[in-house]
């Protein structure tokens, strides 16, 4: 039995998410229909992370088990020959055969972007935001999300019961252009996790809550202030800014400078 680690992209717009449904297209059924074309019997497809519908991807990681070993790079072109044009496999490597991409990664980092103006080019892969934002604030209450914290405010209700602690190792908040890029790391996410982080950063930044309610809504409390009425689901961020940026297997991997996937220049 062989046994592969795959880095692949992927523009998820017209996708119902990573993991395989019924009736539905989906990236791994995607792989696994171009894996089981390629070798002509069934094989076994794992990922790292459960990117949701029209969620993006820079730098998913994934497993495939096969009883046929072949050439690294002859796998790596078999794949991309049979893949749709908006999924590309990056890189093959080997693995051990006890490989786990979910269970083994340290950390994981997402990617959203804010478009501060329309655009004909990169709509598909921003949240474009027609109020002016106080960029400052939405540092500032970003900030508070560093360290260990109960996110329960902020996943789906429909998830899967378990703990709601995430570990965030790494927050960014930048400009760019008219893009505003959002970074985040964390040891794991909840379902919706950082498209509803992302939806009450902005309401920071239009000045709905302040920096200090976005704060009190992290640990389970109630909120403060506005925040105390703050409904994270109904502030949900749009899933076409958000990008699976990188998974971390190792102790000095990062994903290295903070930059946009598709600029959006300033006019």
């Amino acid at each position: 039995m062989a046994t592969w680690k795959l880095t692949l992209e992927y523009d998820g717009t017209r996708y119902y998410g990573w993991q395989e449904q019924k009736n539905a297209r989906t990236i791994a059924g995607e792989l696994r229909l171009a894996a089981e074309d390629f070798f002509s019997k069934p094989v076994e497809i794992a990922g790292a992370g459960r990117t949701d519908a029209g969620v993006h991807a820079l730098g998913q990681v994934a497993r495939l088990r096969t009883d046929w070993r072949q050439k690294r790079l002859d796998l790596l072109h078999a794949l991309n020959d049979r893949l749709p044009p908006d999924i590309n496999v990056l890189k093959v490597e080997e693995a051990r055969g006890g490989f786990d991409p979910r269970r083994e990664a340290l950390a994981r980092h997402y990617l959203y972007q804010i478009s501060s103006r329309r655009t004909a080019f990169a709509k598909r892969f921003v949240w474009w935001v027609k109020d002016k934002l106080d960029e400052a604030a939405m540092r500032e209450a970003a900030g508070s999300l560093i360290g260990r914290h109960d996110f329960a405010r902020f996943r789906d209700k429909r998830a899967e019961e378990g703990s709601t602690i995430v570990v965030v190792n790494d927050i960014q908040l930048a400009s760019d252009g008219d893009l505003l890029l959002f970074r985040i790391g964390a040891s794991h996410f909840l379902w919706k996790m950082v498209r509803r982080v992302v939806g009450a950063l902005v309401e920071v930044g239009r000045g709905s809550i302040s920096a200090a309610d976005f704060a009190s809504l992290i640990d389970g409390r109630r909120g403060l202030g506005k925040a105390s009425e703050f409904d994270a689901a109904s502030h949900t961020a749009p899933p076409s800014g958000l990008f699976l940026e990188r998974v971390v297997y190792g102790v000095a991997e990062h994903p290295g400078e903070l930059i946009p996937v598709f600029p959006v220049a300033h006019w």
